[in-house]
């Protein structure tokens, strides 16, 4: 993934139904993120044009009235992903152990910004 900051799209697949979008920042092997109630963290690795890593999911603002993020339980979220990129755009794919329950996503990746 080359150094960036990415909006995120993500939905849900598996027959299951939701989708969320932020904002996401790949530097240097470390991942850094959020949304409106969520925030992100990890690392990841390369390999040519695909990268694999893990993130942790933790909420920092309670959802209102019935909004009600992927992942975004009282509970920090562990997820694996992967994925390949271009100069511009990354497809990626990824799953999170929510509870007892793996819950499987894609997400499109558009770069926003350069960073050093």
């Amino acid at each position: 993934m080359m150094n960036g900051l990415y909006s995120i799209h993500v939905t849900l697949l598996d027959g299951r139904v939701g989708k969320g979008s932020g904002v996401i920042l790949f530097r240097d092997g470390q991942i850094l993120g959020g949304d409106a109630y969520l925030f992100y963290t990890g690392s990841y690795t390369l390999k040519g044009n695909i990268f694999k890593g893990e993130v942790l999911v933790q909420r920092h603002t309670s959802p209102r009235n019935d909004d009600n993020p992927l992942f975004g339980g009282p509970a920090p979220v562990g997820i694996g992903v992967s994925g390949t990129f271009t100069g511009t755009r990354a497809e990626m794919t990824g799953t999170a152990l929510v509870g007892k329950a793996s819950l499987i996503f894609g997400a499109t990746l558009r770069k926003l910004a350069d960073v050093n």
